[in-house]
């Protein structure tokens, strides 16, 4: 067995798992699903994702989870009807991971994306 076949099989794993997650969103997605989907313990999971992805995964999730709220947002839903169809637990949880994301409130976010598309 050559030396790459591991870093091959672990790539490819992980693209699994960031299609899991791309396709489950809206869903609770825990680290040990993953990391079983991924064929790796919980904490081997966590280093290889943050290698690979740059990012540790609970961070991409949240990542993409507000690029989504975004996106709802624009497309005319509210702040808590895009934090529960993003997958956030409410619109705190949601607006405490857009201002640390984002650095705006998703209130302040659909002010300038109004102000834009009224300019």
């Amino acid at each position: 067995m050559s030396q790459t076949t591991p870093w091959v099989a672990r790539s490819a794993a992980v693209q699994r798992v960031l299609q899991h997650i791309d396709q489950n969103l809206g869903q609770p997605l825990r680290l040990s699903e993953l990391a079983q989907l991924a064929g790796l313990s919980i904490w081997r999971f966590a280093t290889v994702f943050r290698q690979q992805v740059g990012l540790s995964p609970h961070r991409y999730i949240c990542r993409l989870r507000v690029q989504r709220a975004q996106e709802l947002m624009r497309r005319g839903l509210s702040p808590a009807s895009a934090a529960s169809e993003a997958g956030f637990y409410d619109q705190s949880h949601l607006s405490r991971h857009f201002k640390t994301i984002c650095g705006v409130t998703p209130g302040q976010f659909l002010s300038s994306f109004r102000e834009a598309g009224a300019a």
